[in-house]
């Protein structure tokens, strides 16, 4: 019994940094590794996980073997959390957090947001937008005008999120805001390039962290997280896409 309980232990660390790495925009061959790691440190000689998108299964091998299974229902990007959960595990392989330690500050970890007010979100995206504008050979007569249009659009799609779940129909309407609005102000002489002001308004949705980590698990080999994670930038894409094009249509 006394070495059972170590072992509960250590799955439940490798299962809740895995967890935080996989919700927080970790790639699936970095939570893999991670829950490895933190098994072989801890003990767990033989040890496999298989990570997907939507779950993370875990396995010990020995005389009493012990499979878990984990779900993920939420997904979101807030790299600092898996810089600290990365942060942890290198101080577990190192040898200097115990096993009880290292729970607690994951757990810690997993109860706080660490997320910026919305407002600063708002303001971030802004002025993303009115950088994306002149990155594209857009004119500084268009900056604050794609400025206001990047902010009110970051900030509808997180109002349209709450209301709606489905992120794919947040996105959608969303990009129609921005369609309209980016017609509405050329048409009123308040922008010029109408193009470069929509290209640079939707940039904050663009999937480019989905699309990254597609590529480097499929890279790593792991072709189902990548195939699945390519498809969700994907649907992203598209209906960004299928919202401009549905007020361009009528413009």
């Amino acid at each position: 019994m006394q070495n059972q309980e170590p072992s509960q232990l250590t799955i439940k660390i490798c299962l809740l940094a895995g967890k935080l790495i996989l919700q927080n925009g970790g790639e699936t061959y970095r939570v893999e590794d991670t829950m490895n790691r933190i098994a072989y440190a801890y003990g767990i000689e033989s040890s496999h996980s298989y990570v997907t998108p939507t779950g993370i299964i875990f396995a010990t091998d020995g005389a009493s073997q012990i499979t878990r299974l984990v779900r993920i229902s939420e997904r979101s990007t807030n790299l600092l959390k898996v810089s600290m959960v990365n942060d942890i595990s290198r101080k577990i392989s190192k040898g200097e957090l115990c096993a009880e330690d290292a729970y607690r500050q994951l757990k810690d970890l997993e109860e706080k947001s660490y997320e910026y007010r919305e407002l600063y979100k708002v303001l971030a995206a802004a002025a993303a937008s009115g950088c994306f504008l002149i990155m594209f050979d857009g004119k500084w007569s268009d900056f604050l005008t794609v400025f206001l249009i990047g902010g009110v659009g970051f900030l509808s799609f997180l109002m349209l999120h709450r209301l709606v779940p489905v992120k794919f129909f947040a996105e959608f309407l969303t990009a129609i805001i921005i369609g309209a609005s980016s017609s509405l102000a050329v048409y009123l002489g308040l922008g010029g390039e109408l193009d470069k002001i929509i290209i640079g308004s939707v940039m904050p949705l663009v999937p480019g962290l989905h699309i990254t980590n597609a590529v480097r698990d499929l890279m790593a080999g792991h072709l189902v997280s990548g195939l699945s994670k390519g498809a969700e930038a994907f649907l992203t894409a598209f209906a960004i896409g299928a919202g401009i094009a549905t007020v361009l249509s009528f413009y």
